[in-house]
């Protein structure tokens, strides 16, 4: 069991709860979340008009709602704002953004009682996860659309994921529907929670090809006969980025041991420098892991911290309106993650066209015994280019637009939702390319037998021949090419080098 403590919650806690860990909150946060709820209720007796409690929304927050109403009007907006469109979130994703709202909400400054919060924990636990169309939130005001239709599966509407709808999902697991209180429909649809979900989901991604493209990199590093030099530490010092320093061992760890290279140590190699797909790897890769740690320790705060609006403060009994819910961190976080994505992509592709000209690698052509009757790796490396270039149009930075809603209320926006969206189908694009790289430098390490690499890349080496022999002759690559990707997906070939491998601090 997971326990989330709201404002604590590590990296790798919510990577559990992202592989589908059993959680719950914390319950000394019971004590918080009542007391913000009494506040909403000496607010209600008042009378005095506050936002969210007893006015309508947006550019209708200068409408006061009667006592009578207060109930109706938060059914209303979670219904009238449950307006997605486009395929279904995927399962883990929809997972991790209710308990990233789950924890939200155990802060104790959303105004929400605890059997809101025990429902959506309830569900959790019962695997009852809606089912939430993956379009229509710009990331400000919070991501309304897809925490509409979260919370619309709270109130017994719309369809959850395991082809039920929510009404009989809720009733197979024993729990009621839930009556919105005052606030709390307000309270579930505003938050980063949507955007910042699909952006973890990208990091986490991204961890694994940043790894398997170290391997892969060092792999094709011993495959074209390339050079340790650069990979020197003194190098590294003198310049001082921590990652360029961390990936520079990692690759001469990676590479220790190898016959390969101790084979062209010495002044009878006629090369003076490897291309830059291959001496630039610390540089590239480090400047990678550099802004990944970054943007790791951007959405970490932002899954640790509250984004409703507006919050209330039990101590002083008051309701402050603000701009929490702006998912600006989230935006440039998803956005430095798409450019480290496309990089790892784009130099490994170069190093697959290294390999594969005969010209820069002095290997066969195409890396086949006999080119010319066989195509060998032409293909892929195209596959390769194709990809990289989709990765290329993906990467353009989602947070430079803006597009204002609301009736001008919401008139500058960040578009963290689709700048995080985009950060898995693109971290699959490089791990296509990484897997093409991992047969090519393979097969490229091949010709030079019996020479071997190093003891920790013949591991990896071994992991992938289990699944992929060596190209003799030519044979369908799209299957080849899958089962390589398979294991990049699973870090089984970052797995097997024993080492341990830089990724998101």
């Amino acid at each position: 069991m997971t326990i989330l403590t709201p404002g604590t919650a590590t990296l790798a806690t919510w990577r559990r709860v992202y592989d589908g860990a059993p959680l719950r909150l914390d319950r000394q946060a019971d004590a918080k979340i009542a007391a913000s709820a009494a506040v909403i209720d000496a607010i209600l007796a008042k009378g005095a008009p506050v936002y969210g409690i007893n006015t309508g929304f947006g550019k209708l927050a200068q409408v006061q709602i009667p006592a009578d109403q207060l109930t109706a009007l938060q059914q209303k907006i979670v219904i009238s704002h449950a307006a997605g469109v486009g395929a279904p979130l995927d399962k883990a994703t929809t997972r991790l953004m209710m308990a990233l709202k789950l924890a939200s909400l155990g802060h104790g400054v959303s105004g929400v009682r605890l059997e809101t919060v025990r429902l959506l924990e309830a569900m959790l636990a019962a695997d009852i996860v809606p089912l939430i169309p993956a379009q229509g939130s710009v990331g400000a005001s919070g991501d309304l659309a897809p925490l509409a239709h979260m919370a619309c599966a709270m109130i017994g509407l719309g369809d959850v994921h395991g082809g039920r709808s929510a009404a009989q999902a809720l009733s197979e697991a024993g729990l009621m529907p839930l009556q919105l209180g005052p606030k709390e429909g307000l309270a579930l649809l505003n938050g980063t929670q949507f955007s910042s979900a699909n952006a973890l989901a990208g990091l986490f991604a991204a961890q694994a090809l940043f790894q398997t493209a170290l391997v892969t990199g060092a792999l094709s590093t011993d495959g074209a006969r390339g050079t340790d030099a650069p990979f020197d530490p003194r190098i590294h010092a003198v310049r001082g980025h921590a990652g360029q320093i961390v990936v520079a061992d990692t690759l001469r760890a990676l590479l220790a041991g190898s016959a390969i290279r101790e084979s062209h140590r010495g002044a009878d190699d006629p090369r003076v420098q490897d291309p830059y797909c291959l001496r630039c790897q610390p540089q590239v890769m480090g400047a990678a892991l550099d802004v990944l740690t970054q943007a790791a320790q951007t959405l970490l705060i932002e899954a640790n911290g509250v984004s409703d609006n507006p919050l209330i403060f039990a101590d002083t009994g008051e309701a402050l309106s603000g701009g929490n819910f702006h998912a600006e961190p989230v935006a440039f976080a998803a956005d430095m993650i798409a450019l480290a994505v496309c990089e790892i992509g784009n130099i490994a592709e170069r190093r697959i066209a290294m390999l594969v000209d005969p010209a820069l690698s002095g290997l066969p052509a195409f890396l086949t015994p006999a080119p010319g009757l066989n195509s060998g790796f032409m293909i892929p490396q195209v596959t390769a280019a194709a990809l990289v270039s989709e990765n290329k149009q993906m990467a353009h930075p989602a947070s430079v637009d803006s597009i204002p809603t609301s009736a001008n209320q919401e008139d500058h926006v960040s578009m963290a939702a689709h700048g995080a969206r985009r950060l898995c189908p693109m971290t699959e694009n490089a791990m296509q390319v990484i897997a093409i790289e991992a047969l090519a430098a393979a097969q490229a390490c091949d010709f030079h037998a019996p020479l071997h690499t190093s003891p920790a890349l013949e591991a990896a080496k071994a992991v992938l021949r289990a699944q992929v022999p060596t190209l003799a002759e030519d044979r369908l690559m799209a299957p080849d090419m899958a089962a390589a990707f398979e294991l990049v997906k699973a870090g089984a070939l970052a797995a097997a080098t024993g080492l341990a491998l830089p990724g998101v601090a």
